[in-house]
């Protein structure tokens, strides 16, 4: 599939229809995640044919992207259950029958009955606001247990010296695959602006052998 094509396809999914604060709940522009996921999958052959995880899946942009991408088969967690019920009729309307959507805590630590078996685990994460300081990296760390291979991950690039040393610690190999802009809408009250553009890093990281 085209870049193009796929970046139509993402364009047509529905997003938030009310989002939630607690959840730090933005949508990811469908060009930033066409252009990652074919990034991902044209440069790591980390897609086609392989188990993906989106963690946090939102509306779904990441897990449908990548049945698009020809995943072998997605799972998409959410810890919300109404935006689960968009990302199911999104599911539905692009046809794809190899994603099961479940509604759990990502965090939780009976997630880690799935450690180590997706090959791919993709998400961008909450940044983490004053309330929720660090769960960027709890989502990060998590996403390393889980997978077998590698995740794929959006982080705020002002973050990227803190990353390299978590990196480190956990003995993971790791770098920033591409530098992209957010475009962050006006989405709740307290913003003044009508959109913010964000500086943003897709990390890979991997497991030493892989």
């Amino acid at each position: 599939m085209k870049l193009k094509t796929l970046q139509g396809h993402l364009e047509d999914l529905k997003g938030f229809t009310k989002p939630k604060i607690q959840y730090e709940q933005y949508e990811t522009p469908a060009h930033l995640a066409a252009s990652a996921l074919y990034t991902i999958q044209t440069q790591f052959e980390s897609i086609e044919n392989c188990t993906v995880l989106d963690a946090g899946c939102g509306p779904g942009i990441w897990g449908i992207g990548a049945a698009l991408l020809g995943a072998s088969i997605v799972t998409a967690v959410d810890i919300d259950d109404d935006v689960l019920q968009i990302f199911k009729e999104n599911v539905e309307e692009m046809e794809i029958t190899n994603i099961d959507a479940i509604q759990c805590d990502f965090l939780e630590s009976n997630v880690c009955r799935w450690e180590s078996y997706f090959d791919t685990v993709l998400m961008n994460p909450p940044f983490g606001t004053k309330n929720n300081t660090s769960i960027d990296m709890k989502f990060l760390r998590m996403g390393t247990l889980l997978s077998c291979d590698s995740v794929y991950s959006l982080h705020k690039s002002s973050t990227r010296r803190h990353i390299e040393k978590k990196i480190e610690d956990w003995g993971m190999k790791g770098s920033v695959i591409a530098e992209m802009k957010f475009l962050l809408p006006a989405t709740y009250r307290f913003h003044k602006k009508n959109s913010m553009d964000i500086a943003v890093d897709l990390w890979r990281l991997h497991h030493p052998h892989s």
